[in-house]
């Protein structure tokens, strides 16, 4: 291990850090002109297609797709390989989130030394994703869900509203709304969606993990994320947007039907409302996030993922240098557009995005907005207890938005705070504080 990562695999480490055997074994090949062969799991459609443009191009180098079943189930399957001590493939899709997770347990490695140069090719917030905020690197950026927003141009229009350019203009917009049509609203408080709300938090300036020395810090409680619990639960309380969760029959219908005229989402958006809203298409309209500050633009992401190299990999350097192309070459970045339907992380994404998505087949200008969002991301660092911190939420603003209290909003990052806190202790961690 690395001196200059000490402090950081300290805090990461369950109980103690040691160096693991599997960590030996990823040394790259000596010999560049070896033959070898390299497994990739990932659950994004059809990277075997993108993958064949590199197994053309590169002989020696030969990668073949494992298609695994989403995130958490691949993640499962990881672990249990690592901890058995082989069984692993070179190559992993891991969400950013995760990846701390993945890293406590000596799954994924440092690829800094191999990597080179990227950092220049990738927006801050999604470089911080793979990085922990350290020196190390422990994947490359793939796709990013830069958050945006949609909305019913014609329902704007007939009220007079332009798109919101703050988040005062999109309470004025709620409450415009909903006055002129009870039966409307510009979006939903969703007591289900943990990864929305972090993204929105990381818009106004949260990071709710740090490390801090050989420490971990919590920071979910803080005032960016108050502010925004505050926002949201005044609006609900207000009664000017709903309160019921996403991705139900009842708000699949409501885009549908146009109850339900706005949603502050991800760059991905549009696949979700072309099956989702088929009856509106040519309606809706994509816009920047509303900001906290406009003079100072800036968004979060709602998912996103990585591609890291395993520790029990035998081609480390082989591995990386497949991972640097698939992440950051302008071919390949093509290829993740239009065949694997992703939005690459990579800074000049835009120019591998040539038309708008069918649903807003319209809107020339669809991708220089997802771009130009993509560069504000702020920075964000999750920790290894992402699923406990998540499931929190779910149960305290479950009742925070039932109850219709801004007040229970608030309180609610209390009860995330301290459970969040308590499991890290309770699984050895250190925790700053």
């Amino acid at each position: 291990m690395k001196t200059k990562f000490v402090p950081l695999m300290a805090a990461l480490a369950l109980f103690t850090v040691t160096a693991c055997s599997s960590s030996d074994s990823g040394s790259p090949s000596s010999n560049p002109d070896e033959k070898v062969a390299l497994t990739y799991w990932t659950w994004t459609p059809n990277m075997d297609k993108v993958v064949a443009a590199w197994n053309a191009a590169n002989p020696n180098i030969q990668v073949t797709v494992n298609k695994q079943d989403g995130g958490d189930p691949a993640v499962t399957k990881l672990l249990t390989a690592i901890k058995a001590g082989s069984g692993a493939p070179d190559i992993m899709q891991a969400e950013y989130q995760k990846i701390p997770t993945l890293v406590s347990a000596d799954a994924i490695t440092d690829i800094a030394g191999e990597a080179g140069s990227l950092k220049d090719k990738f927006p801050s917030g999604s470089w911080n994703g793979v990085t922990l905020g350290s020196e190390a690197v422990y994947g490359v950026p793939q796709d990013s869900g830069p958050l945006m927003f949609f909305y019913r141009a014609d329902v704007f229009e007939k009220n007079g509203l332009a798109a919101p350019k703050t988040w005062d203009d999109y309470a004025a917009a709620a409450e415009k709304i909903h006055k002129a049509n009870p039966k409307q609203y510009v979006g939903t408080f969703s007591a289900n969606d943990a990864g929305l709300f972090t993204g929105l938090a990381q818009q106004a300036g949260a990071s709710w993990w740090g490390v801090n020395g050989d420490a971990w810090s919590v920071n979910i409680n803080d005032a960016a994320t108050q502010k925004v619990a505050a926002y949201w639960g005044g609006l609900v309380e207000k009664g000017v947007i709903d309160n019921k969760p996403m991705y139900t029959p009842e708000w699949n219908a409501a885009l549908n039907d146009g109850t339900q005229v706005g949603w502050v989402s991800a760059v991905w958006a549009p696949g979700v409302l072309e099956g989702s809203a088929k009856d509106t298409k040519g309606k809706w309209k994509a816009a920047p996030m509303p900001q906290w500050d406009a003079t100072s633009p800036a968004t979060g992401n709602w998912g996103g993922s990585a591609t890291s190299v395993t520790t029990q990999t035998k081609h480390k350097a082989q591995a990386t240098k497949f991972i640097t192309w698939l992440n950051s070459d302008p071919a390949a970045l093509k290829l993740l557009a239009s065949e694997a339907n992703i939005y690459p992380a990579a800074t000049d994404a835009s120019a591998a995005l040539s038309t708008p998505p069918a649903f807003f087949a319209d809107q020339a200008d669809f991708w220089t907005i997802a771009a130009e969002a993509a560069k504000t991301t702020k920075p964000f660092t999750y920790g290894p207890n992402v699923n406990v911190a998540y499931s929190a939420f779910n149960d305290a603003f479950g009742k925070a938005a039932e109850a219709k209290k801004a007040a229970a909003f608030t309180a609610s990052l209390a009860t995330m705070q301290q459970t969040t806190v308590d499991d890290l202790k309770n699984s050895g961690f250190t925790v700053a504080g």
